[in-house]
């Protein structure tokens, strides 16, 4: 699991750094570090961040030579989040069963629709791609999960929904992989609803 800071700017643009589980991250201090790591992976080069991408799906695709599960929850990208729709192709040729996640209801876990790639996407109304044809799906086993960014500890920044957490809740809990730009590594304290990530898989790992 990558832990090691490397975002690659001043740390006078970051609030002030605190790790570990004693106190609760100020939400104002989240927000700040949420329009820092926004702003970072924004401003990567297209070609830089498509070369990241395709070194995060092949440590993708060497995780799953690892330990082939047969089914993955996967993403579709957002706000410039690494694209692995390529190794999505691969995984899906493996006879791999996707879901992707579903927005049911605010305030709410996500559901999850079965998906092979190439298939007719929608915009639902929170602007999330989701397939046309509905498919629910139990929540797979495995989950791999965008994050905004990543503390030492494995914990996730997300975008503050919340979606995620409340998915992440209930037992048995899922095997959770982060998926990551390395320099979405961060600083910030873990809240005590947070659930710590199995894995984060970036272009270094």
């Amino acid at each position: 699991m990558t832990g090691e800071s490397r975002i690659p700017r001043s740390s006078e643009d970051l609030p002030p750094c605190t790790t570990g589980p004693a106190t609760p991250s100020p939400e104002g201090d989240k927000a700040a570090l949420r329009k820092a790591l926004t702003a970072a992976r924004c401003a990567l080069e297209p070609a830089q961040k498509q070369a990241w991408d395709v070194q995060i799906c092949a440590n993708v695709l060497a995780w799953w030579a690892r330990e082939q599960p047969a089914q993955l929850g996967v993403y579709w990208p957002l706000a410039g989040e690494p694209d692995l729709h390529p190794a999505y192709a691969e995984l899906a040729r493996a006879g791999v069963r996707l879901a992707l996640p579903v927005v049911h209801e605010k305030h709410a876990p996500l559901g999850f629709a079965e998906w092979e790639p190439g298939e007719e996407m929608v915009r639902d109304r929170m602007g999330v791609a989701v397939p046309r044809l509905l498919r629910p799906a139990e929540r797979p086993h495995t989950l791999m999960i965008p994050c905004l960014g990543f503390n030492q500890h494995g914990y996730r920044l997300g975008y503050g929904g919340g979606y995620y957490d409340r998915t992440l809740a209930p037992h048995p809990r899922p095997l959770t992989l982060g998926i990551a730009y390395a320099l979405a590594a961060a600083c910030f304290a873990d809240d005590p609803h947070d659930v710590a990530l199995d894995l984060i898989i970036t272009e270094q790992v």
